[in-house]
């Protein structure tokens, strides 16, 4: 197997769990998860929900973990070197991480609007839910203000990204994650003591199955697969980085169990808030920006708890944007045969052009549409509903049925250093329950069920 003898690498064991998980921790945990779980019962879907990740996330994790550090490559070239005619896989990743940094870069950029409003105050001039969304349709159909901020997320994004491997992305991981954990904490206490905020926890910690449902699971599937950033190349590259001593099973265990505690510190801190003010847990998509600033504003010190709530946001999509933004690099780098700074920059300028041009269609040319679509929301769903289901599914395909076993046992057991006594059921897992679950997840996103 061909390997690239200066290509960097991550520091230690630590470097590459911090670096790893800060790919999948993002908004997906702490805007996407909290109100999908209360949309579907609470308590109930949390237990699903951990089940799917340990069952099905975690095993490909361990695969996409393995095609990464097996060739020291790229998505593409990692594909390519094990077998050219699953090279596709590869180029459906790096299609998937710029199509969805279009619409990530526009929704990061919110999230820096409303931390900024919460540090000068302004959002505390408000009152009810009514005039929070008025103030959020107002913000995102502005012609220059969403993409001012999707701009600065882009070059932020960029500064990171050009530092490097070890400088830009390894440092960063190392100030951000922790960074992250400290604030969710310090959230989630805060809405324990609120008072009410007990039935909020008991809401999302006391399973109800009576209100689950087989679409109930099927929405926990996919919530496990998009929050762990499985079939966009993320962590085949990361992992390219990985030095030849790094356990891959702890690694991607440690990423799992990390990505799944964010989510639950997430639920944490939004459902004691929310049913403290007697909020219905099913707000949807508008609960951070919506009824979550309505809720704070009731509380003392509004603008401190406020603005530690969106620097969370901000923290997170940061970490989720710059593993995005590293897949193309890296493929622009080594295929393409750029300069690293070349590849950045391409990268952050044809980025920067659709977070543009999708910012711009949930506004003035909201009109613009394809398929019914604006270009914001088509981007979602191209990625979210195809785009990773189908990368997932033959990334199961490719993994379990193709590699050469020999390369995948190598990879796990670090040449035979280590034990692993499950191996079977991984490959179970992994030939025959994921590939079934990630059809039928696709299956559903496209309203066959």
């Amino acid at each position: 197997m061909h390997h690239s003898h200066n290509r960097a690498t991550l520091g230690g064991k630590l470097s590459a769990v911090l670096v790893a998980a800060g790919s999948s921790v993002g908004l997906g945990n702490i805007w996407r998860f909290p109100y999908v779980a209360g949309d579907n019962g609470g308590g109930a879907f949390l237990v699903i929900y951990i089940l799917c990740v340990l069952l099905l996330g975690l095993p490909l994790m361990l695969a996409e973990f393995s095609v990464g550090r097996a060739t020291h490559r790229n998505a593409v070239g990692a594909y390519r070197a094990l077998d050219k005619r699953w090279s596709f896989l590869g180029y459906n990743g790096v299609l998937a991480a710029f199509l969805i940094l279009g619409f990530y870069f526009v929704v990061s950029g919110w999230t820096a609007e409303y931390m900024v409003h919460s540090v000068t105050g302004s959002l505390a001039k408000y009152t009810t839910a009514q005039e929070y969304q008025s103030i959020f349709e107002n913000f995102i159909q502005n012609p220059w203000r969403p993409v001012l901020y999707t701009l600065l997320f882009v070059l932020a994004t960029h500064f990171v990204i050009a530092l490097g491997v070890q400088k830009g992305i390894e440092r960063s991981a190392k100030v951000l994650m922790p960074l992250l954990f400290v604030i969710l904490i310090a959230l989630a206490i805060h809405s324990l003591l609120m008072p009410g905020g007990g039935e909020g926890f008991r809401f999302f910690f006391q399973p109800d199955f009576s209100k689950v449902t087989p679409s109930t699971l099927l929405v926990a599937l996919g919530q496990a697969f998009f929050s762990l950033s499985i079939g966009i190349g993320t962590m085949v590259t990361y992992a390219s980085y990985f030095k030849p001593e790094t356990n891959l099973r702890h690694t991607a265990l440690n990423v799992t169990i990390l990505d799944t505690l964010v989510a639950i510190l997430a639920g944490v801190v939004i459902f004691p808030a929310v049913f403290s003010v007697g909020i219905e847990p099913t707000s949807g998509p508008s609960l951070v920006f919506i009824t979550l600033p309505s809720i704070f504003n009731g509380m003392p010190l509004s603008m401190v708890w406020s603005s530690v709530f969106f620097l969370l946001l901000v923290v997170a999509a940061l970490t989720s944007t710059i593993s995005l933004h590293e897949v193309i690099t890296a493929y622009c780098h080594e295929e393409w045969h750029m300069s690293r700074r070349a590849a950045a920059w391409t990268t952050t300028a044809a980025t920067a052009l659709l977070g543009i041009m999708a910012s711009l269609s949930v506004g003035i040319l909201n009109g613009w549409k394809l398929f019914g679509l604006n270009l914001f929301d088509l981007l979602d769903y191209l990625t979210a509903n195809i785009m990773l289901p189908v990368g997932g599914l033959f990334t199961c395909l490719f993994v379990g049925w193709k590699l050469d076993q020999q390369v995948l046992k190598d990879q796990i057991t670090n040449h035979g250093a280590l034990k692993f006594r499950i191996y079977r059921t991984f490959i179970f897992l992994l030939r025959y329950l994921c590939p079934i679950v990630m059809l039928l997840v696709f299956l559903d996103n496209l309203g066959v069920f």
